[in-house]
């Protein structure tokens, strides 16, 4: 059993030993499926598309999720889960940003969507591809996070060339947000440092810390970058990669 509040300190230079089980799980999460071109996006209510498989005349799939309070969306070959806030837009359309206020999706009254990426920010009209399971949290053990961490950390590392140390601090139950967060953070200093423009931004990270202390939040100081979450509200417990990379490059 855990203790109430339990610090993880994991070292990237034992990273080896786990890295290759953590690959083969990070590539099973990933979902396929066969392209349905044509098909209008089902709506719900609310006029906005339902739980499903959507692909855009560009080629990306991604699974949209509305069977809970919020709209989740993951791209497919992709494990970051998206939270998508819905904003009204003129003519009766509803915009869904992310945490970062980035435009992902535009629908229209009569149920067409647009996606907006950043290879495609004018949109790309999106059809429907089929149905798609719920995007559910993984369920982890105090051991499978620590194996977890010490992968995370390897990859941080492996990207900025130097050590990267992850810091969890969280009570019993919430591993998933946790891992969740560690992830994302990850992720944002990974695309960092394969642009040219903010590889120098990503390198200054050296410590990150994952804490249920306190409220909700982010905060980069000295190399250390410090993600409060929020352990009961799943992935919107967390900030997506786009807002910690905000954070780190000193836009947000």
């Amino acid at each position: 059993m855990r203790t109430r509040k339990a610090t993880l300190r994991l070292l990237a230079a034992t990273a080896v030993a786990v890295v290759a089980a953590s690959a083969v799980a990070d590539v099973a999460a990933a979902q396929s499926g066969t392209i349905l071109r044509g098909d209008a996006p089902s709506r719900s209510r609310s006029g906005l598309p339902d739980t499903g498989r959507y692909v855009s005349e560009a080629g990306q799939s991604f699974v949209l999720d509305r069977s809970g309070p919020r709209t989740l969306m993951r791209f497919e070959r992709s494990n970051e889960v998206w939270v998508l806030r819905p904003q009204p837009a003129p003519r009766g359309d509803v915009i869904l940003r992310n945490d970062a206020g980035d435009q992902v999706l535009r629908v229209t009254p009569d149920g067409n969507m647009t996606l907006y990426t950043a290879s495609a920010p004018q949109g790309v009209p999106v059809s429907a591809q089929g149905s798609a399971a719920r995007l559910l949290p993984p369920t982890l053990t105090a051991v499978q996070l620590a194996n977890f961490i010490i992968h995370q950390s390897g990859r941080a590392s492996s990207a900025v060339g130097r050590l990267v140390i992850i810091d969890v601090e969280i009570g019993e139950g919430g591993e998933a947000v946790a891992a969740d967060a560690v992830a994302t953070a990850v992720e944002a200093v990974v695309r960092m440092a394969r642009s040219a423009g903010l590889r120098q931004d990503a390198g200054r990270v050296r410590r990150i810390v994952v804490t249920d202390q306190g409220r909700p939040r982010i905060t980069f100081a000295r190399g250390v970058l410090t993600i409060g979450i929020d352990p009961t509200a799943g992935y919107a417990g967390r900030p997506s990669s786009a807002r910690i990379a905000r954070v780190v490059s000193g836009v947000e």
